[in-house]
């Protein structure tokens, strides 16, 4: 049966599918499977496409590239993947001829039979969402990890039943075109990032869509030391349970006291998780995330002792201060996922030694002054590359080290492995995103693995410890 308004069936139906990436695939193939004739629209270049390993999957009728968006006239229906926007003119045009509009978050959360637990956040999302798994995975609870991460959520369907919990990582552009919000809806903060895409109003709006569909029986989960996200704690008639690092609010959900992340259920039972300094994730903003994901599987019923098993094993998430390794007696840090301002400076935060910062990219026009004033506070010098190079070595002159403008990534590698010094950590944190020249942050940090594995006298995270 079709889960999309104004169509029945869609055996025969006309498709047309904008993006080639993982959901237009998925999206594609999903609508193969219901009968449709496909048709793909992707701006991007055929050699681009190539570098992403793109492919459209078999029985598709016709892949336009390289070229803007197909117009939907004519179409029965267009299914779009997260990177195009709500208010671009070809989604306006379908929605003006009364063309449903569809999505692959959308479609998900309409025909899944598991329960959905959603994260979403500006920051903090990804690394939450793997720990939740991970707790799921110890408390041997059956699970599948999709959104965000994990694999194509739509050709999974089939392997997924009223016992299966779908733990699921949601972007702020995934939310664009939902009508169905998850069973267990967590917030991990919101911040400005995006700003290229969205007013400020508007994406605050999309995050808060996270929870607009919620119903009586589910569970909210918010980071109340986050001040736009807290006053959501009280709105609606589900469940709440709280996050916090700054102390108990006397709530179901997870907090820190002192030294150690401790749990609240439903009940009113506490339970000890584990201490801070157990944790294998580094810094601050990696303790709050251990205590949202102790909130979401508190609200998701998972033992407390999955919870601390999961604590005490995790290492974290690839790209996400990700020790590259070691070399010219420094330590080669790759965060490539930190794509704002905000994210570097907690990647900062997370090292007291002297860091050589490497920024670049493309920038999504936030504000840098508090990322300058750490800067000048952490950073022994800071190197800029990319499209964003420029800007970014403009907004970082005479913090107090030198500032070197460089055209590339390996370049900016290159230049680090001339200034280091022993001691110091060269961390890749770029406050920008990669689609200057890679096309994912993804891409951009496995580059930066292979320049680190390149230089003299490397030795590998498991050599380094």
């Amino acid at each position: 049966m079709s889960a999309i308004a104004g169509i029945d069936n869609l055996r025969g139906a006309r498709a047309l599918v904008y993006s080639l990436g993982k959901e237009g695939r998925d999206l594609a193939g999903w609508l193969l499977g219901q009968g449709a004739d496909v048709t793909i629209s992707d701006t991007r270049s055929d050699i681009q496409l190539q570098a992403a390993a793109a492919v459209a999957p078999a029985g598709v009728g016709q892949v336009v590239t390289g070229q803007p968006l197909l117009k939907p006239d004519g179409f029965d229906v267009l299914a779009v993947g997260q990177s195009v926007l709500r208010h671009d003119s070809a989604v306006v045009r379908a929605k003006s001829l009364g063309i449903p509009v569809v999505s692959q978050t959308q479609l998900f959360l309409q025909l899944c039979a598991g329960r959905v637990v959603g994260i979403t956040g500006s920051s903090g999302k990804s690394t939450t969402t793997a720990l939740v798994a991970e707790m799921a995975k110890d408390g041997k609870v059956k699970h599948v990890v999709g959104g965000n991460i994990g694999e194509a959520l739509l050709g999974r369907l089939g392997e997924i039943d009223a016992e299966t919990t779908v733990v699921l990582e949601i972007s702020h552009t995934q939310l664009q075109y939902t009508d169905r919000s998850p069973g267990v809806a967590a917030i991990t903060n919101v911040t400005p990032n995006h700003l290229d895409q969205f007013d400020w109003d508007a994406y605050v709006e999309l995050k808060h869509h996270l929870l607009e569909y919620q119903e009586a029986d589910d569970a909210r989960v918010i980071n109340v030391d986050d001040p736009v996200s807290r006053p959501w704690a009280s709105e609606g008639s589900g469940r709440v349970f709280l996050a916090s690092v700054t102390g108990d609010h006397g709530k179901p959900g997870a907090w820190l006291d002192g030294p150690e992340v401790m749990i609240r259920s439903e009940d009113g039972k506490r339970h000890a998780v584990a201490n801070r300094d157990a944790l294998q994730i580094r810094g601050d903003h990696n303790v709050a995330n251990a205590v949202m994901a102790c909130a979401v599987a508190t609200a998701a019923g998972f033992p407390a002792q999955a919870m601390a098993s999961a604590c005490r094993r995790f290492r974290g998430v690839p790209h996400r201060l990700e020790m590259a390794g070691t070399a010219l007696g420094a330590t080669w840090v790759n965060d490539s996922i930190a794509t704002a301002p905000e994210r570097t400076m907690a990647g900062l935060r997370a090292f007291t030694e002297p860091v050589v910062l490497l920024l670049g990219g493309r920038e999504k026009n936030l504000p840098v002054t508090e990322l300058r004033a750490l800067v000048i506070e952490r950073c022994r010098a800071v190197i800029c590359f990319g499209e964003a190079g420029p800007s970014f070595g403009s907004a970082m002159e005479g913090f107090g080290g030198p500032v070197t403008i460089v055209d590339t990534l390996e370049a900016a590698v290159a230049e680090a492995s001339r200034l280091v010094a022993a001691g110091d950590i060269v961390l890749l944190s770029p406050a920008g995103t990669s689609f200057d020249a890679f096309p994912s942050f993804e891409a951009r940090g496995a580059a930066f693995r292979q320049l680190v594995r390149e230089m003299p006298g490397y030795q590998g995270p498991e050599d380094a410890r």
